[in-house]
Formats: structure tokens, sequence, C-alpha cells
């Protein structure tokens, strides 16, 4: 079963949440060759902008990307964060590969907004480098960041550069790990099971908003795209991935 995993960066933060996750996966995968991880970095990103002077300014969610942030999109994203993940699972036995969506092309993207500078929409993923490393014994793990033939670099949602990996890689599943327990109703009940009509109501009536909106429409586009299943469950739960691949009800399922 080919299998997509998207860690936020909030679950990067903590020491050790990032030790306890990492054994995890490298467990999944060693269980499930055909694996792939993505991963994003927000709060790393505002650290080390915020760090430098730079403020953060975002519309719609969406990060202002000018020159200067996307200098620092390569060194976080695919520079600090990306190969720390790297490291942390090779130490726990995992042939892991740090990979962002401008290697061989792997995810392409289109400009988003102009008024949002290099912020990019992926409108594919070329599977191609992901089924050689995958076949090989590799992990793939893909920080947020795409990149199109005429040779720009894009800053990308996290959760979109998962469902474009997910759907380029033809991935069963696709495992959103979070810093919530799933999916709330309006009446702040945790729904175990959506389907795309019920979660489309919620994001109509203010009720899933903000990062949780994003997931529910990154979910939409994987499910559009051929995933048969998208998770979105708290990376809190110990040994979460596990549980959920045996079919225990953890966080939010959605399905077609």
């Amino acid at each position: 079963m080919k299998l997509t995993i998207k860690l936020g960066g909030t679950l990067l933060e903590e020491e050790s949440s990032k030790r306890r996750l990492v054994g995890e996966i490298a467990s999944t995968a060693r269980d499930h060759p055909s694996t792939v991880v993505v991963h994003g970095g927000g709060k790393q990103m505002t650290r080390f902008l915020a760090e430098r002077g730079i403020e953060s300014k975002f519309v719609g969610g969406l990060r202002v990307t000018t020159p200067e942030v996307i200098d620092a999109v390569l060194k976080v994203f695919a520079g600090s964060v990306n190969h720390q993940l790297v490291a942390g699972l090779v130490a726990q036995g995992a042939a892991a590969v740090g990979l962002s969506g401008i290697d061989a092309c792997l995810t392409e993207a289109e400009i988003w907004n102009p008024d949002l500078g290099a912020v990019g929409r992926p409108v594919r993923t070329n599977a191609r480098l992901l089924n050689i490393l995958t076949g090989n014994g590799f992990l793939p793990v893909v920080a947020c960041v795409a990149g199109d033939r005429q040779g720009r670099i894009y800053n990308v949602n996290a959760d979109q550069m998962a469902a474009s990996c997910a759907t380029g890689f033809e991935a069963a599943r696709l495992i959103f790990l979070t810093d919530v327990p799933g999916v709330m109703d309006l009446s702040k009940r945790i729904r175990s099971v959506l389907t795309r009509a019920e979660s489309e109501l919620l994001i109509r009536d203010g009720v899933a908003s903000g990062g949780m909106q994003a997931k529910l429409e990154a979910a939409h586009e994987a499910l559009d795209g051929g995933v048969s299943e998208v998770c979105i469950a708290p990376g809190a739960e110990t040994n979460v991935v596990a549980r959920l691949l045996a079919g225990e009800s953890i966080g939010t399922r959605l399905v077609n």
C-alpha cells in the first residue's frame, strides 16, 4: 500500500515529540516501504525571519513571499527542518532522503496570486523519483518548496504539497498529523468520519476555518486526485500512524 504522511511544523518544535514521531514513522516505513513524508515548518520560518528583523505578513493564511522570504524558505524548509528530520529518521534506521519539489521538478507549481509574491499552487507531482526511491528501499522526505520548468522557486502550503504528492504518487491513504484532535463540528464534537459534502458544509458555515479549512481543502484535492482516504489525526497520540493503519478510529477520516 502506498502511503503519504504529512507532518505539521508544530509537531517538530518540541524535541521529545519530534523524536517519538520520527521513531514511529521509521517503523511505519519498515512495514510499508512505499511511504512518502511531506513536512511544513511555518513556526520555524516565522522565528527565523523575526530573528533577522523581517516581519511575517499573511493574506488568507498564506505567507507573503518576497525575495528575502524565498531565501529563508530554502534555508528553513529545504534546509534545517528537512535535514534535521532526515537525520532523525536515519538515526532510527530509515534510509531517509531529503527532497523538495524543486528536485527533478518533482512538484511543479504556478503563481497563486501576484499580491502574495512567490507563493505557488501545486499543479502536478511527477512521482517517478518517488517511485524510484521507495522501490529501492529509501524513504523520501519532501519539504514544501516547489519549482517550475523556467527555474522559478515557490513557497507552497504544506497541506497542498502533501495532497499533490499523494495524488502523483497514487497513494491509497494520506495522513495529516496535526496538533489538534481532529475535525470538530458545530457542537464542538470530533467527527470520526466526514463525507466530502459534510466537510464542505463545515467550511461554508465557518466552523472549519484557517488551518483546518486549508487541510480540508487539501484533503478534497487528494480525494479528487484518486486518494481513497484522508485522515486528519493528532500527532500527540502514541503510535498514531500504526493505529490508524490497523483500523483504529482516531481523529477524522474523510472519504468521497
